[in-house]
């Protein structure tokens, strides 16, 4: 699990340097394929991370 947020955190970092350099060359986020890509792994890991969370919660119960 603990990768898998070292991962998660990453991705973030990357999501938010691409953000801002779209942002400083006045490209809208949502017409930058670079930010919209980016932004699906994050959405993917979040969503893998919720899943790893619920597993691990059924397991201790």
């Amino acid at each position: 699990m603990s990768r898998l947020l070292d991962l998660l955190e990453e991705e973030r970092r990357k999501l938010n340097q691409l953000g801002e350099a779209s942002l400083k060359q006045a490209i809208p986020l949502s017409d930058n394929p670079g930010v919209q890509e980016q932004s699906r792994r994050v959405d993917e890991l979040v969503s893998r991370v919720s899943e790893t969370k619920k597993k691990h919660s059924r397991v201790i119960r």
